[in-house]
């Protein structure tokens, strides 16, 4: 025990002990300076606005910004927005990143998505508006034949043409409902005669 108190005290041990605290501090300095540059420590860059551009000019300007992006899927279509043009980005423009940040990216799709036109034949006017509207679609006009059942909807046409149930249009299209007057067809009017006589 007195031989290792005595090696403790030692110029030997001291020096010893010098170099390892000098080769840790080294270890520690040079450790922290290849953090330093592999995480750009201090070097920002300005998130660019890239609302409105189309995906082939986000790359560009990503690439020339330093950043790296990822598209994610589209959302639901935008008509304010060009078709296939970026419509979000994360994080927002003018925010501070560093250089190799990854930008997320909401495209515009190339249209509304598409829904079934739903079964309102026989209903009325007012209930198929309802119908119509709850699946995303619009009355652009009522248009009445003579046909006995008042407000009810014989017909529905898209773009001048009779659709049916279960015809898929793009959201927000607009449809013309053909429905009854209340009155009598002439053809009706003769079968009731010639029953009648």
């Amino acid at each position: 025990m007195k031989d290792f108190f005595g090696f403790i005290k030692s110029k030997t041990f001291l020096i010893q002990l010098g170099l390892a605290l000098l080769a840790l501090i080294v270890i520690i300095f040079l450790t922290l300076q290849w953090l330093k540059s592999t995480t750009n420590h201090g070097e920002f860059v300005e998130v660019p606005d890239f609302a409105k551009m189309s995906v082939p000019d986000m790359r560009s300007a990503v690439k020339e910004a330093g950043l790296r992006f990822e598209v994610l899927d589209s959302a639901n279509y935008n008509p304010d927005y060009p078709r296939f043009s970026i419509i979000e980005q994360n994080p927002i423009a003018g925010k501070r990143v560093k250089e190799n940040r990854k930008i997320y990216f909401t495209v515009n799709p190339s249209g509304y998505k598409k829904v079934s036109i739903p079964d309102i034949i026989q209903n009325s006017s007012r209930n198929a508006k309802s119908k119509l509207r709850a699946v995303g679609l619009d009355v652009q006009r009522i248009t009445y034949i003579d046909q006995i059942g008042k407000d009810m909807v014989y017909y529905v046409k898209y773009k001048g043409k009779n659709i049916s149930a279960g015809t898929k249009l793009p959201k927000t299209s607009k449809v013309e409902l053909v429905c009854g007057n209340g009155r009598r067809t002439q053809q009706s009017e003769i079968k009731a005669d010639s029953e009648n006589q």
